[in-house]
């Protein structure tokens, strides 16, 4: 597709409506509809409008940090079912820079792709930089990962980026604490996350642009509690569940999920960031959540792990060797209907692009089809069952196994770390 360099992404105005060639437009409501919700949990089949085009929820969002979600191209996420994708603020202001996406005429354009994308703030890349870093009152001082080269980040900034990218959803920019940080650390850091949500509601935004606030606050019920009302009275159009996924045991990233989900309200969309396993991506749904994000099908993909509904398995195992069935016999994605075990195992084993590549979009389909199913089962009535099934079937990492059993002994030791 020809880009337009003249062409830039309109402006949309702070309260809700539009600007189109000099003419204002009410802003679609409702952005977020509830259609069912499942009996026996707090799982929800929801639909969420968006400037290009409707997304059916609970959602699973592959990630294409920088314009790209790693091995696949555009057509065999459509073949695969995907919705919409996920882009990242931080690494895309640095490559290709916004001078290049203003002249493609924005994000969509520039990657060809014709769906919603939501992109991140940028937040979590500054905040994992640690020492480098210094924290003003309206952003962050750091040094760009590639050259050194002295940035800052903040609300502002954030939005003006996300705004030049024309994302279909935007986030705010927000304080991600370490979940090892004390209280004091954690309820500061909530107390940045409001105050810069409130500067990125006042940011203009592109014409239909989203903003979702996030919630933050690692393990402490109360915090969690006093972000996300909070955020609620700033009136966002969804709303994020954040700091989960920055290496927390899983009952701590579960928890997080559970004492933020009831402050939220039922008629926005809720996205769990960064997460998770197949597994704990149908146990997040039962918990209320209807967005995820996660760059493990095509991260560990490159390394030769595969995703089955009993779990995964090394591929460049000498247990394949000699494999001629597919990677799981009950998967239709191409990987599957085309190749082995055998031939995908000697792929990889001697670094041929096709090994990773196939490995990718197999994991990537697997992903997508455990949210069609869990959609599926939503709509029938038998999500419930469809839960205890694949729970019992899927078995999860020796590391996750071994987070289960830790926690289980803390929980024996002191109770009460569970009530806090």
């Amino acid at each position: 597709m020809a880009a337009n360099p003249e062409r830039k992404p309109k402006v949309a105005s702070t309260n809700g409506t539009h600007l189109s060639n000099g003419l204002v437009f009410a802003q679609r409501s409702p952005v977020f509809e509830l259609l069912s919700k499942d009996p026996s949990s707090r799982a929800r089949l929801g639909r969420l409008h968006t400037a290009h085009g409707v997304v059916e929820t609970p959602v699973f969002m592959p990630v294409g940090t920088q314009a790209s979600v790693k091995a696949l191209d555009n057509r065999e996420l459509l073949e695969m079912g995907t919705q919409i994708l996920l882009g990242n603020t931080y690494h895309l202001s640095i490559r290709p820079g916004m001078d290049i996406i203003r002249q493609a005429g924005g994000l969509h354009r520039f990657m060809n792709w014709s769906g919603p994308i939501l992109t991140d703030s940028g937040g979590f890349q500054v905040f994992s930089l640690g020492k480098i870093r210094k924290i003003r009152d309206h952003g962050v001082e750091f040094r760009s990962h590639l050259d050194g080269s002295p940035i800052f980040l903040g609300p502002k900034e954030s939005m003006e980026i996300q705004r030049t990218l024309g994302s279909d959803i935007a986030m705010v920019f927000d304080e991600c604490p370490p979940h090892t940080a004390d209280r004091d650390e954690v309820n500061r850091a909530v107390k940045r996350t409001l105050r810069w949500a409130a500067e990125c509601k006042a940011q203009p935004r592109a014409e239909g642009q989203l903003v979702f606030g996030i919630v933050q606050g690692t393990h402490h019920a109360d915090l969690r509690k006093k972000c996300a009302e909070a955020l609620v009275e700033m009136d966002f159009d969804g709303y994020a569940i954040g700091g989960v996924s920055v290496g927390e045991p899983e009952p701590e990233m579960m928890k997080a999920v559970e004492i933020s989900e009831p402050h939220l309200p039922e008629n926005k969309a809720r996205y769990a960031m960064g997460l998770g396993t197949p597994a704990q991506l149908i146990e997040l749904v039962a918990r209320g959540v209807d967005m995820f994000d996660c760059v493990l099908p095509t991260r560990v993909a490159r390394n030769g792990t595969a995703f089955t509904p009993k779990g995964t398995f090394a591929i460049k195992g000498g247990a394949v060797k000699a494999d001629f069935n597919p990677i799981d016999p009950t998967c239709e994605c191409f990987a599957c209907r085309n190749h082995t075990r055998a031939y995908i195992r000697h792929l990889l084993n001697v670094n041929e692009i096709l090994g990773l590549r196939l490995v990718s979009i197999h994991n990537s389909h697997f992903f997508l089809k455990v949210m069609d199913d869990v959609r599926m089962h939503l709509r029938s009535g038998t999500f419930g069952e469809y839960r205890r099934q694949f729970i019992a079937n899927y078995v999860p990492t020796e590391k996750v196994r071994a987070a289960r059993v830790a926690h289980e002994a803390r929980m024996q030791t002191a109770p009460e770390a569970a009530l806090e």
